[in-house]
């Protein structure tokens, strides 16, 4: 009976949009360059279908986006890349995460494609991506790793995105048979690998790649788990954990640093990043929160108090801040690493509720024997007291993270 239903049954006559029609509702102009080559396919949609093609369509017109090629010429050049995570958010274009901190997008003739693009051509993302892989693959061939005097292997693929092939593990997995493999991709010409026996001289090639030429992507160290790529997890007593934390520390400064020139005057003044020392020889990031105007507070570990006068009041730990219930942060609507928004500016008295790092006078010797011209990151400084050396370690309860409990104030990093 289904069959005879579908076989007699009266089509629907609704009239399909017009292209004219849905251009005029959308601000489109009909002579919009590059809009030819589609309105073929445009008469093959259904209504729904031509709905969200003009969607699409508006949405490529409102970002200052070009249209697409055609993708019978499309198709042959594509061309996936790895960038820094809150530059995908930054830019809005087609991208998915792909491991901490990074994110693929797809290049199709030298554009970056943006998602609507996707959509006036009728396929689907993992169609394009797919693609863009086996492309990868096919110029990927032949060209072996080349081995650096210090014992670490680098790609060297001659088109300027070496760091793309971490994408594709099957060119490297195997270069250490019985051993795990770490990886980074300082730049965007850089993709760096070592076994974990001559992890010392794969941060020595990370910092070559950051200072560089070449776009930064991460200092980062990768390790291969199985099928998974994932952040070295390095601890203390391991040689490599400081180094890696600081590596993972700059790329979350560098992340705040591109954030920084895009938010709104009017929210308020960000606050000043730094890293320190402690004693124990570990880097902790701090952010500096000056009295007197809105503050733009980034996620750091430590934060560090400046009366209107530009009195040092301490610093403290910024997991500890939820016991100041006077002061709400409220999260800044912006692509990158967290912001929270503060108006007001704590009391003496509420300062005392936090965990304290270090005292108003400890901070002051650490300002007054700062380079000046270096500030918010002093050089390096011995201070003449200890802020509470052991006295976080004993606090079960205590929100601040173990990794940073017990924590003392040592000297300063230079950079």
């Amino acid at each position: 009976m289904a069959f005879f239903s579908r076989l007699f049954s009266t089509p629907d006559r609704t009239p399909l949009p017009s292209l004219e029609d849905l251009l005029a509702s959308r601000g489109i102009p009909a002579d919009l360059p590059g809009l030819e080559p589609f309105k073929g396919e445009f008469q093959h949609l259904k209504g729904e279908e031509r709905g969200h093609w003009a969607d699409a369509l508006a949405a490529t017109v409102a970002g200052g986006w070009p249209l697409p090629p055609d993708w019978l010429d499309a198709q042959y050049d594509l061309q996936p890349e790895v960038v820094p995570l809150w530059m995908a958010e930054r830019d809005g274009l087609h991208y998915r995460p792909y491991i901490d901190g990074l994110a693929m997008r797809i290049r199709v003739c030298g554009q970056v494609m943006p998602a609507p693009w996707l959509v006036l051509w009728g396929l689907g993302a993992e169609d394009v991506t797919e693609r863009a892989m086996d492309q990868l693959r096919e110029k990927s061939k032949g060209k072996p790793f080349k081995r650096l005097p210090s014992g670490i292997y680098k790609a060297e693929f001659e088109d300027g995105r070496a760091s793309a092939r971490i994408l594709l593990p099957e060119l490297w997995a195997g270069l250490f048979p019985g051993q795990n493999t770490f990886v980074a991709v300082p730049n965007e010409d850089c993709l760096l690998l070592a076994p974990q026996v001559i992890l010392p001289k794969l941060v020595e090639g990370i910092a070559a790649g950051l200072a560089g030429p070449g776009r930064r992507l991460a200092g980062t160290i990768f390790q291969q788990v199985e099928h998974h790529l994932l952040p070295a997890n390095l601890q203390d007593p391991h040689p490599i954990a400081q180094p890696q934390r600081e590596l993972r520390q700059g790329d979350l400064m560098e992340a705040y640093r591109a954030q920084e020139p895009h938010l709104p005057a009017a929210l308020g003044v960000p606050a000043a990043m730094g890293l320190l020392r402690t004693q124990q020889g570990r880097s902790v990031s701090l952010a500096t929160w000056q009295e007197g105007a809105p503050t733009l507070l980034p996620e750091t570990d430590l934060v560090a108090f400046v009366g209107a006068g530009g009195k040092p009041l301490g610093i403290y730990f910024r997991q500890t801040l939820p016991r100041i219930t006077s002061l709400h942060g409220t999260p800044v609507d912006i692509w990158g690493p967290r912001r929270l928004r503060y108006e007001g500016f704590p009391t003496p008295q509420e300062l005392d509720r936090l965990e304290c790092f270090a005292t108003g006078e400890q901070m002051a010797a650490l300002i007054k024997g700062a380079n000046p011209a270096a500030a918010p990151r002093p050089s390096t400084a011995a201070l003449a007291n200890q802020a509470n050396p052991g006295a976080l370690s004993g606090q079960a309860s205590s929100p601040v993270p173990a990794h940073l409990r017990g924590l003392s104030l040592g000297v300063q990093n230079d950079d």
